[in-house]
């Protein structure tokens, strides 16, 4: 007896062989598919979350990496600032993108989940990662192990999968297109050494290779291929430690660099360098290169806003210094590397609609 090829009916119904592409799943019927994702990347921002709903196919390929590279290819490629500001008496706060490029401030939906102090964020794939913490219940603080994503072009957010081991006050970031954690403090207090990667394909959380020692109050950043973890403290004897702790994803082990910066209050990677300001010398930025690990002082200018205080963002290259004070009035203070030496600074008109709450930097680029 000589088998017939399924029916379109019986494909509808789910029954795919496995290993196969469904003929009648095409991006857009009657074209090729490098010329439907094409299309489909050409489409306004706008109606991303309509195209999402028009099939499961179409989902897929706007929350793909392809997708991502489609629109770079096209010349679509955004860049945005995610920022988390305070809401008008200090009643709560609420994510929001930054009007760059002449765009308008775009408030985020509600971000599921209790209000949270102390957690991790992370962008990835134009995705922003908002990463555990503690939030307040009945006035006890509870640590937490949920993970929330923010997709920009379905303009939702999702809650994934919630981390082995829950802690706020750790440091976090990207490498290598995976999304690391480390240290911290766990739900009782005790303070971690443990570490873990997330792989966003997977939605999988796994242990690895634990710091040397705990950590707490840190910060990390990638360079070529590696987890820098700085910053913070590691013993509540001692001050806060110069040590750095680096991580060979490669080797599966960690290795040290005695040549730190302290108690950071904010940082920012940009053009392969490392920007801080430290506690104590907050009109100044430390620069760290890993070439060589050395560390340079570059002075922050009177102009602009007169605040000591500055969470960090990026955009279109530079490095901008949102004030953590009320000023009416300020403009945000930019830092351009690429400028001939005398005018690295000058005044942006990019700033929060409201006090600015974020202490880390969240570029979205690749949209």
């Amino acid at each position: 007896m000589q088998l017939k090829p399924p029916t379109r009916a019986k494909y509808s119904q789910g029954f795919m062989p496995i290993g196969e592409s469904d003929p009648y799943c095409a991006l857009i019927p009657g074209l090729p598919e490098d010329l439907a994702k094409i299309c489909l990347a050409l489409v306004p921002r706008s109606q991303f979350p309509v195209m999402g709903s028009v099939s499961k196919r179409w989902m897929s390929f706007l929350e793909s990496k392809e997708f991502i590279a489609v629109r770079k290819e096209v010349g679509k490629l955004e860049e945005w600032v995610y920022v988390l500001t305070a809401d008008a008496g200090s009643k709560g706060s609420h994510w929001e993108v930054l009007g760059c490029s002449g765009q308008k401030h775009s408030p985020l939906p509600p971000m599921p989940g209790p209000t949270k102090a102390g957690f991790g964020v992370v962008v990835l794939d134009g995705k922003l990662f908002v990463i555990a913490g503690y939030a307040a219940d009945h006035g006890k603080e509870c640590v937490s192990d949920e993970v929330y994503r923010y997709d920009s072009c379905l303009n939702r957010w999702v809650e994934l999968s919630k981390m082995n081991v829950a802690r706020c006050d750790f440091a976090c970031a990207e490498v290598n297109g995976m999304i690391y954690v480390a240290g911290g403090f766990g739900p009782n207090g005790d303070s971690l050494s443990s570490v873990e990667v997330y792989d966003a394909e997977q939605n999988k959380w796994t242990l690895i290779e634990s710091l040397r020692r705990p950590r707490w109050g840190c910060f990390a950043c990638s360079f070529e291929g590696k987890l820098y973890v700085m910053g913070g403290r590691s013993r509540f004897t001692i001050g806060n430690t110069r040590f750095v702790d680096v991580y060979n994803p490669n080797d599966n082990a960690w290795g040290e660099v005695k040549n730190g910066c302290v108690m950071v209050t904010a940082h920012a990677v940009l053009d392969k360098k490392l920007f801080c300001i430290e506690w104590k010398n907050q009109r100044s930025l430390a620069v760290f290169n890993p070439a060589d690990n050395s560390w340079q002082k570059v002075p922050v200018p009177l102009t602009g806003s007169s605040s000591t205080r500055f969470c960090f963002g990026i955009h279109d290259g530079k490095l901008l210094l949102f004030s953590l004070d009320e000023e009416p009035g300020y403009k945000t203070l930019m830092y351009d590397p690429a400028a001939p030496t005398g005018s690295e600074w000058c005044t942006s008109e990019l700033r929060p609609p409201g006090l600015c709450l974020c202490s880390g930097i969240w570029k979205v680029g690749n949209l």
